[in-house]
């Protein structure tokens, strides 16, 4: 009875307790209101470039989704944030646990003698008093608590909440920059294929411009110079294209790296780069708040450091804590639950500490200043994203513009590869004038191709900075705060 009783008024004290240091609210950050490059860059109709969680679709490649697919699988770097989260959860729970009282019970068996020898023994013989060695049983349950009268227990499960939710957006964070890394790598890979395939076409032209210079040498309407200007002109693409194996070696490595496995468990086949660079709908700048794991992360962050101000303020009010105990104690085990045989205590004190040399204001001046340091880190990571986005958006305009005056200067560059070996063959100009405009070609081929690699790369940038598929509802429910409005990703 008693037991229930300090459990009722357990339940009373914490219901009337209060919690100390400021509640959070989410603080302003800098949101443009449209993006400054978004007015001369043109969105693909219709638009089956939205992304869908599986960003990387939009490529539709199927070797590419294969690999990206590994990578929340197998990728170490990936792991080791989802082991990191895990452990912040289970924090969760043990902040948790110290809202509840510690419930135990005790069992026990003594067995003593209130003498030495045979016993004691009283002074008038016969009649004199005599015990020998006594057993005692004990069954005895207790119940320790602390209430949460200041909310300091609160306010570090309130912490702990938002230090796992950081966890989570910094695992949705190491699973994007793998996945972007990987995309980048791949699409560098591709250019190496496309370089290859490049230079076997200019081997392959240059093959039948020495046969040209041969066949006029025969003829005897030429000099020797010609054929062996022609034939070291082919040995150097030669050379150029032994070499393009080494930087695909490398990227082939890396992505085998970041799906999990070892260099020698994974060969890409050959395949060049997609002539077609697919248009990722940026949206609007505010929403770009909601769709970013490391702007999660460090909102998330401030909520954590709130938090722990009101932890550092309960640190001023006393400690309280209430104890109870019941129980039976006596002889023999069979009569333990006597009436007579019972035991129980309630019990309460209080602790405050009366000078400490100024460690309490000091402790909250602390947490004042590192939450005032986790604003300002969501403030620049705010800007800081919205920069990305910029750069891409202007990256890609400009990409594209390049790439329709590179597909000109490549037109241009065979028609004048075309008309001057006529005229070589014709004999009204000299081999170094087709020599020319051959490197000329291959010059222009090169930076076309260089500019498409460029494209895609600046799309997966562009995808990363966006947040890829993610938004703040991907956050995991089991720690998300009811009663904290900034997870729902709304913008201030």
């Amino acid at each position: 009875m008693r037991l229930r009783s300090f459990a009722a008024l357990a339940l009373a004290v914490a219901c009337s307790g209060c919690m100390v240091g400021p509640d959070y609210h989410r603080p302003s950050a800098p949101v443009p209101v449209a993006y400054k490059e978004l007015a001369g860059w043109t969105i693909a109709r219709p638009q089956d470039g939205m992304m869908r969680g599986a960003w990387w679709a939009i490529y539709d490649d199927k070797l590419l989704d294969s690999l990206e697919r590994q990578v929340n699988i197998n990728n170490q770097t990936v792991k080791e944030f989802e082991a990191a989260y895990r452990n912040a959860v289970a924090l969760v729970r043990e902040a948790q646990s110290g809202l509840y009282p510690t419930v135990g019970v005790d069992t026990g068996v003594t067995r003593s003698s209130g003498g030495g020898g045979g016993g004691f023994s009283g002074s008038s013989g016969s009649g004199g008093f005599s015990r020998g060695p006594q057993t005692q049983f004990t069954l005895e349950g207790s119940a320790d608590w602390a209430p949460d009268l200041w909310g300091k227990i609160r306010r570090e499960v309130e912490s702990s909440k938002a230090a796992a939710q950081v966890s989570a957006a910094d695992l949705a964070n190491a699973e994007l920059s793998a996945q972007a890394t990987l995309a980048t790598d791949y699409f560098n890979l591709r250019a190496e294929d496309s370089l290859t395939r490049l230079l076997q076409e200019t081997v392959a032209a240059y093959r039948r411009a020495l046969q040209i210079t041969e066949n006029q040498y025969n003829a005897g309407t030429i000099s020797r110079a010609d054929v062996v200007t022609s034939e070291a002109q082919l040995q150097s693409v030669v050379a150029q294209l032994a070499g393009v194996g080494v930087l695909r070696a490398q990227y082939e490595h890396a992505i085998a790296i970041l799906t999990g496995h070892t260099p020698d468990q994974l060969s890409i086949p050959f395949s060049p780069l997609p002539d077609t660079v697919p248009v990722v709908p940026p949206g609007l700048p505010s929403t770009l708040l909601e769709r970013r794991p490391d702007i999660a992360a460090a909102e998330r962050a401030m909520q954590e450091e709130n938090a722990l101000i009101g932890v550092a303020v309960a640190a001023y009010y006393p400690t309280i804590s209430l104890s109870a105990l019941g129980g039976f104690v006596g002889n023999p085990v069979g009569q333990l639950f006597n009436a007579a045989n019972r035991v129980w205590s309630l019990g309460a004190a209080a602790s405050e500490p009366l000078f400490e040399g100024g460690l309490r204001p000091a402790q909250v001046a602390a947490a004042r200043a590192t939450y005032d340091q986790a604003v300002a880190t969501y403030r620049q990571t705010v800007l800081t994203a919205f920069q990305q986005v910029e750069d891409e958006l202007a990256a890609l305009r400009i990409y594209e513009q390049q790439a329709v005056a590179q597909a000109t200067a490549v037109a241009s560059a065979q028609r004048a590869v075309d008309v001057t070996l006529n005229e070589y063959r014709a004999g009204t100009v000299v081999y170094t004038a087709v020599i020319t405009e051959q490197e000329q070609l291959l010059s222009d081929e090169q930076a076309a191709l260089t500019v498409l690699q460029n494209r895609l790369v600046a799309s997966v940038a562009l995808i990363q900075s966006l947040g890829g598929g993610w938004t703040t509802q991907d956050l995991p429910s089991c720690c998300r705060l009811t009663t904290a409005s900034a997870l729902a990703g709304a913008v201030p």
